[in-house]
Parts: C-alpha cells; sequence; structure tokens
C-alpha cells in the first residue's frame, strides 16, 4: 500500500511504518495485556479488551484512540481475566450511539473458586474519547467454578443466521470432566442471545460438543460450518470441524503427550472418537484465528488464518472444504494473540503480553 492510498472501504490510510515479510505494517499503538478485538459493525472502529480488566478502543481509519467505562470486576491472573469481545453483525451502523455487547471474563467464586462468565449489555459512545457498557449482566456461567486459574477458553462466535451464540468453554485444567456430560467444562454450549440454553441441543440442555480441552478460536466458515481451534498438552494443537453431539475425545486421546512426558493415547486408537482434521506437533500455541473474507488478497479467500503464539507468525490454512493444509508461515517476531480482517479487507494482529502491539497488516 502507498503512503495516502485508499482503501476498498474508502478511508484514507497513513503510510506504512516498516515491511514484514509479505506486509506493509502500521503500528496503532499498545495495550495492557490485549486478549481479543473486534470491530464495532459498520464502523473502522475497533474495540480491544486488556486482560486486567480494562478495554480501549481505536478508529483505525483515523488513529483515534479512546477508553471503555462500565467493566466487570475480574479475576485477574494466569490465563485469567477479561475475554473475549463480540457484536451482532446485523446491528450495523455507521454512528456507535448505541449497540449490543458481548464480554467474557473469569469470575471469582467461593472458597479460592473461579469460572468463565458471559455478559450482555449496551455499548454506548456519547463522546469522541470515550465509551461506556451500560447494564451489562451475566447471562451464562461456566459451571462448575473450580479451583486454578487456567483453560477459561470463553471464546463467542454467533451462528450465521444469528439465531444463537456459541461458547467454548475450557477443560479448566481439571482433564477429566471434559467427559462427563452433566457439567459444561470442557465444551461448546450453544444458547439463545439472552444466555438461554438453546431449544435442540444434542447433549444435555446446554452441550453442543464435548471432549474438549482448551479452545483459543472458535469461528463459523464461509459455508456455515463451525470450527474450533485448541491447544493440545505437549504436543497435539488441534483445529477441529464441531459437529452436533460430537465427542472430540479430550483426555482420552490426544496426539501430545502429557507434560510429564506420560503419553497419551494418539486420536488413530479410537475411532468412534473425532478427531482433528489437522493437529501440530511441535505446537503453534494458537491464539484466535479467523476466515478471510479476500477483500485484501482475493487468494486467500476463505482461508483460515491463525495467530500464533509460540512460532511468533501468522499461519494460513487452506481450507479446501473440510480438508485443511497449512500453507504458510509468516514470522512477526512476536507471540501474537488475536488476529482480526478490517472493513476494508487489511489484516490487525495484537501482540500478546504488556505493551502488546496493534498492528494493521496490508498484503503488499
Amino acid at each position: 500500500m502507498d503512503a495516502q492510498s485508499t482503501t476498498a472501504a474508502g478511508t484514507t490510510q497513513a503510510a506504512a511504518d516498516e515491511t514484514v515479510g509479505p506486509f506493509a505494517v502500521r503500528n496503532m499503538g499498545a495495550f495492557d495485556e490485549p486478549w481479543a478485538a473486534a470491530f464495532a459493525p459498520g464502523t473502522s472502529t475497533l474495540f480491544i479488551t486488556e486482560q486486567p480488566g480494562t478495554m480501549k478502543f481505536v478508529d483505525t481509519a483515523t488513529g483515534r484512540m479512546g477508553t471503555v467505562t462500565g467493566m466487570p470486576a475480574v479475576d485477574y491472573g494466569g490465563q485469567g481475566g477479561l475475554g473475549d469481545i463480540a457484536f451482532l453483525p446485523s446491528e450495523s451502523s455507521a454512528t456507535l450511539d448505541r449497540r449490543t455487547i458481548y464480554l467474557s471474563w473469569a469470575q471469582a467464586g467461593d472458597r479460592n473458586t473461579r469460572g468463565a462468565v458471559v455478559g450482555r449489555g449496551t455499548l454506548v459512545c456519547a463522546e469522541a474519547d470515550a465509551c461506556e457498557v451500560e447494564d451489562l449482566k451475566v447471562i451464562w456461567r461456566q459451571g462448575p467454578k473450580v479451583s486454578g486459574r487456567g483453560h477459561y477458553s470463553h471464546r463467542i462466535a454467533f451462528s450465521p443466521d444469528e439465531n444463537h451464540m456459541f461458547v467454548a468453554s475450557g477443560d479448566r485444567q481439571k482433564k477429566t470432566p471434559a467427559q462427563d456430560t452433566s457439567n459444561t467444562l470442557g465444551t461448546i454450549v450453544r444458547l439463545n442471545l439472552d444466555g438461554t440454553p438453546a431449544a435442540g441441543n444434542p447433549v444435555g440442555t446446554e452441550i453442543w460438543s464435548y471432549g474438549h480441552r482448551n479452545i483459543l478460536g472458535l469461528a463459523f466458515d464461509r459455508a456455515g460450518r463451525l470450527w474450533d481451534l485448541e491447544h493440545g498438552p505437549a504436543g497435539g494443537d488441534e483445529l477441529n470441524l464441531v459437529e452436533a453431539g460430537g465427542n472430540y475425545g479430550w483426555p482420552i486421546v490426544s496426539d501430545g503427550d502429557e507434560y510429564s512426558g506420560k503419553a497419551i493415547p494418539d486420536n488413530d486408537t479410537r475411532p468412534d472418537l473425532i478427531k482433528p482434521k489437522i493437529g501440530w506437533t511441535p505446537v503453534i500455541a494458537p491464539g484466535d484465528f479467523m476466515f478471510y473474507s479476500g477483500k485484501g488478497d482475493a487468494g486467500w479467500a476463505g482461508d483460515a488464518i491463525i495467530a500464533g503464539l509460540k512460532p511468533k507468525a501468522l499461519i494460513r490454512v487452506e481450507m479446501n472444504g473440510t480438508a485443511p493444509v497449512e500453507a504458510a508461515r509468516y514470522s512477526m517476531g512476536e507471540r501474537l494473540r488475536d488476529v482480526i480482517e478490517g472493513p476494508d479487507g487489511s489484516i490487525f494482529v495484537l501482540e500478546d503480553g504488556e505493551q502488546g502491539r496493534l498492528r494493521q497488516l496490508v498484503p503488499k
């Protein structure tokens, strides 16, 4: 992209700060342990959650930044804190006056326990540099609350028809509950938009699939199929096509091993359990992923773009329907927590950790 060039969305972008691999890169600020980001539909404004419990926003067309108040009290520590953010695509507007917002976070319980929750509120932006979340209420709770501060997952995805909300619920590092469908640990749940269980769930009242470990990516492809991206133990990261009622095997099987070195039976040993469509050993430690529209690079249309923590890279996966194959890795030099597509087809990545940068990538 040339200096002051105009994108497909019609917004004027500043000159790139540097070149990284096949991308012209523009740095757009640093954040305090950023965890997730989402564009308010119909706008160029990107909202970014910070794990300690704060949120900021950036107008990616102008560079204007601001803060968001009305955040919930979060249980910060380990992998816990403020988590995912999601907007309803149907609430598309060129202004930010009022719209529904969904957030997930780790919430403290009794006797040193904690668990993930999802809340719904109204985002109100009455001032240029400040927004507020009003009437935020918890609408779903991961259950039961347990000890520890790992494997919350708490990713949110809306079905293409926007009738249902899917929430990833990690195993909380407790392993065996992922095979116990009387709880929601190690599952993907399917809910109505108000957080109540959707009718027709295949397992119990809430569960869509189970036998999951730690899901850090949850998204629908262009054909309306749901996929998850999850961390294995020592090896065995997985990209899964999520089927209604499916058992994905954790902790019975995995293509990774225990951190102690103890072997876990491979996925191939249990044909009755659903195998990943693609796996990674050594791990990529995914932060999140998206399916790319192709606006910025038609050759990538429909590909999965993964934010890699371990390799400090973007990983591009050609989906080939339901037979994905890794196509390329693009080194970014830092651990990547999230990847988001902008309205004009450019790609935004969030680096992990303190002072994690937001970087706009435009294929050269």
